[in-house]
C-alpha cells in the first residue's frame, strides 16, 4: 500500500493543502490516518476518492454539494460527465487508477475509448501527456514503482505505433527530412513517437532512430544520408553529459543542420547557436510538427 502526504495529494489533485484541511474539518470528506508528529497520511483509496472529488470540484460542482453524495454517487457522476461532455480530467484519473492496480483490461479499454472519442492528437495533448506528468510525479516521490510506469508506457506506445502505421500519407516533395532520436541516457520514447506521428500526418519525411542513441551513430548516418533537421526530446537529465554541453556539441558537429529540441531539460538550456531551435511548450511543438 502506498502512503501519501498532504503535499502529495495537493500536487496530484490540484487542491491546496489548506483547502484539503478545511474540507476534512468542515465536511469530513476524508479521515486520513496520522503518524508520529500528527502528520496526515493518505492511502491508495484516499487518493482515488480525492481525485474524483477534485475532478468534480474543478468541473464546477460546489464542495458542499459533493459532500452530501455517497462514494458510489460521486463515482457515477464523474463517469456521467466523462461520457456526456468534452471533459478530459476524469480520463487522466482513470488511467492513473488502472496503472496503480496493474489493471490491463481497464487501462486498455480506457485508452481505446479516449482515442476513439478524441482522436490521436487531442488524446495525447489533452489526456495522455497530463497523465504521464502525474505518473512521473508519483514515481519521483516514491509512490509508484518503475514497473507501473512501464506498464502504462507500453500500452501507450503500442497505440501510437498502430496510429503511425495507419498513416499512409505520401511525403511532400522538398529537402526537409527530420531525424528523430533521444540522446544516450534518455529512455522516454512516447514524446518522440508522438512527434513522428504528427510529422508523418503532416507529410513531412522522417527517419526514426528511437531512444538512447550514441552521438557517433548520428554522425555516421548523417555522413551518408540527407537530413535537414535533428530532433530530440529531453525529460530526464542525461547520464553521460549535461544538456547544455550536449546541445553545444551537437550544434557544432552538425552546423549545416537545424538542431531542434523539446522537453523539460531542453527548455532550461541557456546556450544559443545559429542552428538551434528550442521548442517551449505544446504550442511550439505542434507548430514545428506542422512544418512551421
Amino acid at each position: 500500500m502506498n502512503v501519501f502526504t498532504i503535499r502529495d495529494i495537493e500536487n496530484l489533485c490540484g487542491i491546496k493543502a489548506h483547502t484539503l484541511r478545511i474540507w476534512e474539518q468542515r465536511y469530513g470528506l476524508v479521515r486520513p490516518k496520522r503518524k508520529a508528529g500528527n502528520h496526515r497520511m493518505y492511502d491508495n483509496e484516499d487518493l482515488r476518492y480525492l481525485l474524483r472529488i477534485a475532478y468534480l470540484y474543478h468541473y464546477g460542482y460546489k464542495i458542499s454539494g459533493i459532500a452530501e453524495l455517497s462514494e458510489e454517487e460521486i463515482c457515477r457522476l464523474t463517469l456521467d460527465i466523462s461520457t456526456n461532455s468534452e471533459a478530459t480530467g476524469i480520463y487522466v484519473n482513470q488511467l492513473l487508477e488502472a496503472s496503480m492496480d496493474f489493471n490491463q483490461e481497464q487501462f486498455d479499454r480506457i485508452l481505446h475509448n479516449i482515442i476513439l472519442h478524441y482522436g490521436v492528437e487531442k488524446s495525447f495533448t489533452g489526456v495522455i501527456f497530463p497523465f504521464l506528468q502525474k505518473i512521473g510525479l508519483l514515481w519521483l516521490t516514491g509512490h509508484l514503482i518503475p514497473a507501473q510506469e512501464h506498464f502504462a508506457s507500453t500500452f501507450i506506445m503500442k497505440k501510437l505505433q498502430v496510429a503511425i502505421n495507419g498513416l499512409e500519407c505520401a511525403p511532400l516533395p522538398g529537402e526537409k527530412r527530420v531525424l528523430l532520436f533521444t540522446p544516450k541516457g534518455e529512455l522516454h520514447e512516447i514524446p518522440l513517437l508522438f512527434m513522428q506521428y504528427m510529422l508523418k500526418k503532416n507529410k513531412i519525411p522522417t527517419v526514426y532512430f528511437g531512444c538512447n542513441i550514441d552521438l557517433e551513430e548520428l554522425t555516421y548516418y548523417c555522413s551518408y544520408q540527407p537530413v535537414s533537421h535533428l530532433y530530440f526530446h529531453l525529460i530526464s537529465k542525461l547520464i553521460r553529459c549535461e544538456p547544455d554541453k550536449y546541445i553545444s556539441t551537437l550544434a557544432s558537429r552538425f552546423p549545416d543542420k537545424q538542431i531542434v529540441a523539446s522537453g523539460l531539460q531542453a527548455e532550461v538550456v541557456r546556450d544559443s547557436h545559429p542552428n538551434l531551435r528550442i521548442l517551449s511548450g505544446m504550442e511550439e511543438l505542434m507548430a514545428f510538427a506542422c512544418g512551421k
